[in-house]
């Protein structure tokens, strides 16, 4: 079966190559509520910013319709290495699979996302994920 996207990376695979390629992109496509009470990857350190664009919209949860456009507004290209980032793997796939779908190149799923999956008492954040690694971070 092909593959949809350009393929999955680690967290610290995707942090390398944000550190290392001027050309590669952090996508964070968790919903607006993620982003302002969760924590969002922290790129200052590295002279970069991370762009922000909800894959679905909360409350309902919706596949945003104007995903692959705010992807271009926001100033990716469709060469450029793009890293994708949920909570835990899964939306980013999907949004990997859009954005591939509508010509862009090199799109990965970063994953375990930002938060991976919850440990023995339900919490994220804490096994795997960005978070989890060490990564700079941020919470607002």
């Amino acid at each position: 079966m092909e593959q949809k996207y350009a393929g999955d990376v680690s967290v610290n695979q995707a942090w390398e190559t944000l550190q290392q390629d001027p050309s590669a992109a952090l996508l964070d496509v968790r919903t607006i509520p993620e982003f302002q009470f969760v924590g969002v990857p922290d790129l200052s350190g590295i002279g970069k910013e991370t762009h922000f664009l909800p894959w679905q919209v909360y409350p309902q949860m919706q596949v945003n319709p104007d995903f692959v456009e705010a992807v271009k507004l926001a100033g990716m290209d469709e060469d450029q290495p793009i890293y994708i980032l949920c909570r835990s793997g899964v939306r980013s796939i999907s949004a990997a699979i859009a954005l591939t779908a509508a010509g862009f190149k090199n799109c990965f799923n970063v994953e375990q996302g930002f938060e991976g999956p919850p440990d023995g008492s339900g919490h994220r954040g804490k096994v795997a994920g960005w978070k989890s690694a060490g990564i700079p971070w941020k919470q607002s």
